[in-house]
């Protein structure tokens, strides 16, 4: 198993640069179930983040769906992968950001009791969000 960067999964994802896109895909399809990539929940939540800003500005459901597609892909292992589906699920059914419903879910994983926020709309989307 090896680890992607941040930049390696843009790459991927985005496949944007000439050069370092088609090095980030080989990589990924060199890889099997037996000795995948592994994306921690940094890696995701910065390639996410990079995802929705300038120069990509992907859309919320672009967003959810290229982490859906790289949590059913088995040349890949994600860190905490039932939070990452669990996340995906409350983005889903909500309308939250990912990256808001990552937090809420990371937490409720960890046992808090809710997440506070100062984001009302977050607040108002995910239950186990709680507006300061």
């Amino acid at each position: 198993m090896i680890g992607l960067d941040t930049g390696v999964l843009l790459r991927y994802l985005t496949g944007d640069d000439p050069k370092l896109s088609p090095r980030a895909a080989k990589l990924l399809e060199d890889r099997t179930k037996d000795s995948p990539v592994f994306i921690s929940l940094v890696t995701l939540a910065e390639a996410v983040r990079t995802l929705q800003g300038p120069g990509f500005e992907f859309t919320r459901d672009q967003v959810l769906h290229a982490v859906g597609a790289l949590a059913s892909l088995n040349e890949v292992r994600l860190q905490e992968p039932d939070v990452v589906r669990a996340a995906l699920a409350t983005a889903r059914s909500t309308g939250a950001a990912f990256e808001q419903a990552l937090v809420a879910t990371l937490g409720k994983a960890a046992g808090c009791s809710h997440t506070a926020t100062f984001d009302q709309a977050a607040a108002a989307a995910i239950p186990d969000f709680s507006p300061v």
